[in-house]
């Protein structure tokens, strides 16, 4: 588990003079990322399910270390989703308990942008990877920090058939290889890399050097970037789910 920490101040997480505290409970990695603008304060526990546990303490240690008090924050950020049915509930109540008492201005974006976009420098197709059990992953496919497809609740072989699709399309239209180069990302790249590598050429595929087996991040200070250009304007709003619960499914709904 990783304690509250202050990120280099030459480097804030985002051009905007406000305080602004983001949540990623999407996957087991629970993060937690806070900034006034000029300095960025983080927390992240590999957490499994025990998000409703911890989180609230993660985020009392990151705005005491800041100075910050909750009324003072101008945007809070959460997951819209894909991601864990529970994780998104969690990030979305605590995010609108926090914004509702004080007007405080709640954003929310998708998991697989905030996870695409650190990557957003490679020079080819960026695939983030969520592992939604059932053997199938959510993944979407995105080129320069640009979303090129839409969320997807896939298998591995029509994964696989993406990955062949886009390449083909790029080396008509560029005729370079180094544009056809995949790189797997997200919370579960390195389970999703050991299913495709099977099915793609193996000079195609690579995996995130910091989505490994032994190793997964969180991505709340990518969501701390991203949130002021999606603000939720209503109330009502909630998690984006792709997939329908079990219990859903069970009622025949």
């Amino acid at each position: 588990m990783e304690t509250a920490e202050s990120a280099d101040a030459a480097e804030p997480a985002n051009k905007y003079a406000m305080n602004i505290l983001a949540l990623d409970t999407a996957t087991p990695v629970l993060s937690i990322a806070l900034s006034d603008g000029k300095n960025t304060w983080y927390f992240e526990a590999d957490a499994g399910n025990r998000h409703s546990e911890i989180i609230m303490a993660g985020i009392d240690t990151l705005l005491s270390t800041a100075g910050i008090q909750s009324k003072d924050l101008d945007m809070v950020a959460c997951m819209k989703g894909p991601g864990s049915f529970t994780g998104l509930r969690i990030g979305y109540s605590i995010a609108k308990g926090l914004c509702l008492p004080f007007g405080i201005t709640l954003a929310a974006v998708g998991t697989l942008d905030c996870m695409a976009y650190f990557r957003r420098d490679w020079n080819g197709y960026v695939v983030p990877a969520v592992d939604a059990k059932k053997r199938a992953y959510f993944t979407a496919f995105f080129e320069k920090g640009r979303r090129i497809s839409h969320d997807m609740d896939a298998g591995v072989e029509h994964i696989a058939k993406c990955i062949a699709e886009f390449g083909a399309r790029t080396y008509a239209a560029a005729h370079t290889a180094h544009e056809n180069q995949v790189l797997l990302t997200g919370a579960d790249a390195a389970l999703l890399y050991e299913e495709l590598v099977r099915r793609v050429p193996a000079e195609t595929l690579h995996l995130d050097t910091c989505c490994t087996e032994n190793y997964r991040k969180g991505y709340a200070k990518e969501l701390l970037t991203l949130a002021p250009h999606h603000i939720e304007h209503t109330p009502l709003s909630g998690p984006e789910y792709i997939r329908k619960s079990d219990a859903e499914i069970e009622a025949g709904k």
